[in-house]
């Protein structure tokens, strides 16, 4: 049964819709936080999950506090039990919501508790997990499919579309243990770098609230950032994963097209095959994106999604025993120079790698990632955008600021059949032409900027080169955080004179100049590896050498706030 009550078919203008979404969103909310609560009421005057844990019980802030892959033994041995960490997690996301980041669509309380009592009541009878993800609570972006509930895509004018069963990710999770507990925010058009919808407004980072937490997966992003979740599903076609990881210091994987099913999704432009998105995981560790890869993939999706690539999961941890990983570094992409702690960032990653000895560290020269933008952006919207424009006017709702930047894109264009072959004909062109670059440089990976700033001021989002670039290649690409934060007491490290190449360029040295430090204080430092097409297993076991050789952890480390509270079952 849905709980939709008002619609644009139904005469209910796009302003009525809204609201019933978030009265409906505050209801959800209400049943784990009620009126009144202690915790509540000191969150609601401290505000600021990310570094007051007092905000929740001192048991709800320890299971929260855990990893994935350690949470995963926790339950499989019956440690904790999956209603006792549902439950956690459901608060902690109602938090999230409620005076943070407004990264939420909807809290599922009766359907999450249901499953875990399930759960845990075949632990007591077998005592062994129903898979390798029992209890394990995952979060998921709005527009995949989950039975009897609203599938609107950031859209006005789809709320009332109910969906009729999950989609296959989420069924191969659900079969390995998996508890779904909360939805989250994506942007209008699905098309952001950022996340902000008229349904529910802005998503914002919870490091500063000035700031994005990224799109179109950022209601994951600022969900995983604070421990809202530890263990996430977003989307990916030109950064979406990405740029949410980085924005909000997490990791976040988007493999392959292919890798992963993405039937049972919501998106105009159906059937679409210029360019592929993909669907990944976000997580607070390096371990819980492989735990999700290696699950996902064992259920075999390929047998009921016959359009992916029948490939099992394989073993490449001891890929470079027996040879040093060879490491491009890409300093810039040549179009849009980043801001000086992003290149702070690289060289001190590259430095400590050509230190290790068992890092071979080369220098990556771009080729033409001007053009792979103009490529790909003239096939996101092969009829020009006709489905997004009719989308928002369905509803009347307005266009927001980065919908009508992307639609009004002059590489957009509405393509006959002759000129999209043309189009693909060049996108394979291109594909082919740096397939020989690497053949010629032999890497194994290419680290590089995931944007040219930490996370954007709002509604600034507007460079999706350092993230597209490879959606356009195909290429599988990681997120990882540098472990470091945006202070002012770096500010004169970052005095940098620099004359811009081009508008792009201008208006994103513009933001740091005009803003600095100060501006983006409190910003998490990330970056991105990338490997090549279905190298998806041998990109993560890179990634876990070069966090190895550069000192960098492969997991979130939590607030000194949060590490002093005692583990209490």
């Amino acid at each position: 049964m849905s709980d939709v009550k008002k619609t644009i078919k139904g005469g209910a203008t796009w302003q009525e819709v809204a609201e019933d979404r978030r009265r409906h969103r505050d209801a959800t909310i209400a049943k784990v936080l009620p009126l009144g609560n202690a915790v509540v009421t000191a969150a609601a005057t401290t505000g600021n999950l990310a570094t007051s844990p007092n905000m929740l019980a001192a048991e709800e802030l320890a299971v929260t506090n855990i990893d994935v892959e350690v949470l995963a033994g926790l339950l499989a041995t019956g440690e904790l039990t999956a209603t006792a960490v549902i439950k956690a997690f459901l608060r902690r996301a109602g938090l999230a919501q409620k005076w943070m980041t407004n990264c939420v669509t909807e809290l599922l309380p009766e359907r999450a508790l249901k499953r875990a009592e399930e759960l845990d009541e075949h632990w007591a009878k077998y005592k062994e997990p129903v898979g390798p993800l029992h209890g394990i609570p995952i979060s998921v972006k709005e527009h995949m499919a989950m039975k009897g509930l609203d599938l609107n895509a950031g859209f006005v004018a789809w709320v009332g579309r109910v969906a009729e069963e999950d989609a296959l990710l989420l069924q191969i999770l659900w079969d390995a243990g998996a508890v779904f507990y909360v939805r989250s925010t994506e942007p209008q058009t699905l098309m952001h770098l950022e996340t902000s919808s008229n349904l529910y407004g802005v998503t914002t980072n919870p490091f500063n609230e000035t700031l994005t937490s990224g799109g179109s997966s950022g209601g994951e992003g600022a969900l995983v950032g604070v421990r809202g979740s530890i263990l996430g599903i977003g989307t990916d076609i030109g950064g979406s994963i990405r740029s949410p990881a980085a924005n909000n210091g997490v990791f976040g994987f988007k493999p392959t097209s292919g890798k992963l099913p993405v039937q049972g999704w919501a998106a105009t432009m159906a059937g679409s095959e210029s360019i592929l998105g993909t669907i990944g995981p976000l997580s607070t560790s390096l371990e819980g994106i492989k735990l999700f890869m290696r699950t996902a993939i064992a259920g075999q999706p390929w047998l009921r999604s016959p359009n992916m690539v029948p490939l099992e999961w394989r073993d490449m941890s001891g890929l470079f025993n027996q040879r040093p990983l060879k490491v491009g570094v890409m300093w810039n992409d040549k179009v849009v120079l980043p801001h000086p702690p992003i290149t702070r960032a690289l060289r001190k990653v590259a430095h400590k790698l050509s230190k290790s000895g068992k890092v071979n560290v080369v220098h990556w020269e771009p080729q033409n990632h001007d053009r792979a933008w103009s490529i790909i952006a003239g096939l996101y919207f092969a009829d020009g955008g006709d489905q997004e424009f009719q989308a928002i006017k369905e509803s009347g709702e307005p266009m927001l600021p980065l919908s009508k930047w992307i639609l009004d894109s002059t590489h957009v264009k509405k393509h006959d059949v002759q000129s999209l072959w043309d189009a693909c004909a060049e996108r394979d062109e291109y594909r082919r032409a740096y397939a020989e670059l690497w053949n010629e440089r032999d890497v194994d990976v290419i680290l590089c900027p995931v944007g040219p700033s930490v996370a954007p001021k709002l509604n600034t989002a507007r460079y999706w080169g350092y993230t597209a670039q490879w959606n356009l290649l195909d290429y599988p690409a990681v997120v990882f955080p540098f472990n470091e934060h945006i202070t002012t007491d770096r500010q004169k490290q970052f005095n940098v004179t620099y004359t811009p190449r081009n508008d792009d360029d201008k208006y994103n040295w513009e933001q740091w100049e005009q803003h600095g430090t100060q501006g983006y204080e409190g910003a998490p430092i990330s970056l991105q590896l990338v490997g090549r097409r279905f190298d998806d297993e041998k990109l993560l076991a890179a990634l876990e050498i070069v966090l190895k050789e550069a000192d960098l952890p492969t997991a979130v480390p939590l607030t000194p706030s949060a590490n002093a509270s005692p583990f209490i079952v």
